[in-house]
Parts: C-alpha cells; sequence; structure tokens
C-alpha cells in the first residue's frame, strides 16, 4: 500500500527525527503553525482583543498593545492608526 504524503511530510520527518514528538504530534504542530501564519491581519487583530480583552484590560491598553504586537509578526502588515485597529473589531 501506498502512503500517502503531503506537502509538509519533510516538516513533520524532520520534526519525528529532531523532537520528542512522534508523526500525529509532529503534524498537529505543523498545521497549527501553518493556521498562525494564514492568519490575515484583521483576523489576528480580532482574536488578540478578545484574548486580551479576556484578560480584563481595557480598549485603550488592547489597541496599544496590538500596535506594538503587530510589526513584530513574521510577515508585517503595513502601520495601523489606533482608529484602524477599532474599524477591524468594531466595523
Amino acid at each position: 500500500m501506498l502512503e500517502r504524503r503531503t506537502n509538509h511530510d519533510d516538516l513533520v520527518d524532520h520534526l519525528v527525527r529532531t523532537t520528542p514528538l512522534n508523526r500525529g504530534e509532529a503534524g498537529r504542530v505543523v498545521m497549527d503553525v501553518l493556521a498562525f501564519f494564514d492568519e490575515t491581519t484583521e483576523e489576528c487583530v480580532r482574536r488578540r482583543h478578545r484574548e486580551l480583552q479576556a484578560q480584563g484590560l481595557g480598549n485603550a491598553e488592547i489597541f496599544a498593545r496590538i500596535a506594538e504586537e503587530l510589526p513584530r509578526r513574521a510577515v508585517a502588515p503595513p502601520a495601523l492608526s489606533l482608529r484602524q485597529l477599532r474599524r477591524i473589531v468594531y466595523g
């Protein structure tokens, strides 16, 4: 029986060889990382707003923190003003 391979099997194989992860765990890690990098700026802003709001932070601190975090993303979006961040969350 032929094993079906995906585009990311080389990375999964590498993780299995170099970490204590088994193949299933390594596959889930790869999929989680890919999902993280597929997240749009708008999705990221909304997710971080929810996470920080759940920690009890107020909007002024939330939007300042998000504005500080965005340039550090792997593929940084263009600079967004606090007003633009609010519009992403609230429309």
